[in-house]
């Protein structure tokens, strides 16, 4: 699709009115100047921001947004600006998520996680001044994380650790552990930080470095196993979250246009602070089959869960969603009891409970044996 053609659909799908060739003009006089698109609700028709503005002013009040600067596909133009379509059947019903039924096997890969890793990771992380997508900071964190993750990996020769790259300095990371099908489970945590400024010290231990270790951890324990999986298992690590989704959203724009198929991605934005001492799923944006999938595996190696909505754009889950992947989101608590430090200096790595970090992986090593049969 030609830049003015995507730029028409673009604006008309957002309901504005301006000419399409003065339109087209505008838009890439606003991005040359450094301005982004973004939008904080279904109806929002809009509004050009500076990427500090965005981090001042959004994220740093929690104030949920996704940037659409570069999106040109129609489809999911419309699906950032759907109202009502927040709960889709998954992949138009083609996926039938069963009943629980490897606890032998997943069982036995979960008695071999622990928390000394987690805590090694997560310190380090932390350790970074912020991990801002566009720091010099976030940087370093990015190359800190992919040498890590490859240390982590080494173990079986078959899996392959690549980096994303973006328009922005701070890629992401895509660890794939081929499968006999090709077929993809992911599991996905953004790394990024903010503390509520560009500049600001944001050691994001909550938000979102315990999401990321968890992820780390699995990974040790399926890599040492040398775990030969039917499904292609990839742990996503995002970059650019806090500024709107950026690296999701352009990892599954690619995903789409390639054709990939996405069985489940199930997001970890938060896995460190739970006074309820059980782990959310959340209702919204999230598809119906799987999050009932994901219930039953919750249940059936944890016990209760607790539920709530999390609002548009809230995280990476958002990219996949908009981009017709079935997803669903987990964290460590409802909104209302959840940590009252994101987004700012303070959170961090004191606050975090590697009892919470724990028994998010142990969902996390669950969920990925159980899903292997699909």
């Amino acid at each position: 699709m030609h830049f003015k053609s995507c730029v028409t659909t673009l604006l008309v799908t957002l309901g504005l009115t301006t000419a399409a060739s003065v339109a087209d003009a505008d838009f890439q006089a606003r991005v040359k100047a450094g301005l982004r698109l973004i939008k904080t609700s279904p109806t929002d028709q809009g509004a050009w921001v500076t990427d500090e503005e965005k981090i001042n002013n959004y994220t740093g009040k929690c104030a949920h947004f996704v940037d659409i600067t570069d999106v040109k596909d129609q489809d999911v133009l419309r699906a950032y600006s759907d109202q009502a379509d927040n709960t889709r059947v998954a992949a138009a019903a083609r996926i039938t998520y069963p009943a629980v039924s490897h606890q032998s096997e997943a069982n036995g890969l979960i008695a071999q996680l622990n928390t000394s890793g987690p805590q090694t990771w997560l310190k380090t992380l932390t350790d970074f001044y912020n991990r801002y997508y566009r720091s010099t900071y976030g940087t370093q964190s990015a190359t800190w994380l992919f040498n890590t993750v490859k240390s982590i990996s080494a173990a079986n020769s078959r899996i392959t650790v690549s980096q994303f790259s973006h328009s922005y300095a701070q890629p992401s990371i895509i660890v794939r552990i081929p499968g006999t099908s090709p077929n993809l489970i992911i599991m996905g945590a953004h790394f990024d930080s903010t503390g509520g400024t560009t500049t600001a010290r944001g050691p994001g231990a909550v938000d979102n470095a315990s999401g990321v270790v968890v992820l780390m951890e699995t990974l040790r324990v399926l890599a040492n196993a040398r775990y030969a999986p039917r499904n292609t298992m990839e742990f996503h690590f995002y970059s650019g979250e806090e500024a709107g989704l950026l690296g999701s959203g352009d990892i599954f724009r690619n995903y789409k246009s390639v054709g990939k198929t996405v069985l489940a991605m199930v997001n970890t934005d938060m896995a460190g602070y739970s006074p309820s001492g059980k782990i959310s799923s959340y209702n919204d944006y999230s598809d119906t089959g799987l999050l009932a999938y994901v219930r039953r595996v919750i249940t059936a190696y944890l016990g209760s869960y607790t539920t709530d909505t999390c609002g548009y754009g809230c995280s990476d889950h958002a990219s996949a969603y908009s981009n017709g992947f079935p997803t669903a989101y987990v964290c460590d608590e409802p909104d209302v009891t959840s940590t009252p430090y994101i987004h700012s200096p303070n959170d961090a790595y004191s606050t975090v409970s590697f009892t919470t970090v724990l028994r998010h992986t142990k969902f996390t090593m669950a969920f990925l044996i159980e899903a292997n049969y699909l």
